[in-house]
């Protein structure tokens, strides 16, 4: 059968997937810049080689698959999984770990069930939960901010590259030297020997409301996802439920004993709160995609993100508050789908 075709012009999209994903990373330049400005340049090269292989492992995966290079390639979904897994990790990691998880998030979440649209779950916090199983010590490698009243050994651009390319400092420096712990690490930990919330807060990792550093790159965070949500990138949705469930479950918890449970401006600020609610669980594929999905399946992330926090055994739950709700994201729209027109 032979179909007649119509000559140019033809109405373009407003969005399409390489400008939406160009736009979100763009988002995230501003934290980035912050980020390395207060922790070194390990995010770059985390950045750098978490690109890469994300390329890399996407050709392949879309070569076994028979679907064309350029077309997904140039799409740069792969990039923005790959920016988003970087941002979640220790500054100071061997270039294998940050490959690993990056190979996992692209490869297996995301092309093992079909590609861009099909995923299931959060490539990205994915591959950041595998690293989390599979190489826990390595994940622990946090540098404190590079604030003058703090006391810490700042890593040089080389130091930094040597550390990546073999997960071996200097002689003279060892990792107890550089490394430090993050302000939800402090707080579990010192928790846990029975110290108050007046004691912990005097720990000089702490700023105003999370962590020092911290606090900053929250901050640009927000500057990115607000731009989002202006340029139509993401639904307010998500983010105001996730927020919200942050705020609100951390609050009872506060009133309930404002000694062993943080304030809600702490959990706001600290670890992936911000990161999570602009950019992580606004993900269209794996998210809900009613309003009233949006909605509840925000609150879930940030009500689970609070929960583990306070009872579980990692010290930040966004990962596996969204992993969590990913599951439950076809549920919830089944039960949420509008009204159709011309019923009752």
């Amino acid at each position: 059968m032979k179909f007649t075709r119509s000559s140019g012009p033809y109405w373009r999209p407003v969005q399409d997937v390489p400008a939406m994903m160009r736009h979100v990373l763009y988002a995230l330049a501003p934290a980035a810049a912050a980020h390395s400005f207060f922790f070194g340049p390990g995010l770059w090269i985390n950045l750098c080689v978490a690109g890469i292989t994300a390329l890399a492992t996407e050709a392949i995966a879309l070569r076994l698959r028979g679907a064309p290079l350029q077309l997904h390639l140039s799409d740069g979904s792969a990039l923005v999984s790959a920016a988003l897994l970087a941002l979640c990790l220790p500054p100071l990691l061997p270039w294998w770990v940050t490959a690993t998880g990056t190979a996992f998030a692209i490869g297996v979440v995301k092309h093992l069930y079909g590609g861009l649209g099909l995923n299931l779950f959060n490539p990205a916090m994915a591959g950041y939960a595998l690293l989390l199983l599979v190489f826990p010590a390595h994940m622990t490698n946090w540098l404190p901010p590079h604030v003058d009243d703090l006391d810490y050994q700042a890593l040089s651009l080389w130091q930094t590259l040597q550390f990546t390319a073999t997960g071996n400092l200097p002689a003279t420096l060892g990792l107890d030297a550089v490394t430090g712990a993050t302000p939800l690490d402090v707080l579990r930990t010192e928790l846990g020997r029975m110290r108050t919330l007046t004691e912990i807060a005097a720990d000089p990792v702490f700023g105003d409301f999370g962590g020092r550093g911290w606090e900053w790159v929250g901050n640009f965070v927000t500057l990115g996802g607000l731009w989002l949500l202006y340029r139509g990138i993401i639904r307010w949705q998500i983010p105001a439920g996730m927020l919200a469930g942050v705020l609100a479950g951390s609050l009872l918890l506060y009133l309930a004993d404002p000694q062993t449970h943080a304030s809600p401006l702490f959990h706001l600020y600290a670890g992936g709160t911000l990161l999570g609610a602009f950019f992580i669980a606004t993900d269209p594929v794996s998210a809900c995609v009613t309003d009233r999905g949006r909605l509840i399946y925000g609150a879930g992330c940030g009500l689970v993100t609070v929960a583990i926090r306070s009872w579980a055994a990692f010290p930040d739950g966004v990962a596996f508050a969204v992993l969590l709700m990913n599951v439950l994201a076809p549920l919830i729209d089944r039960y949420c789908r509008p009204r159709v027109y011309g019923t009752g």
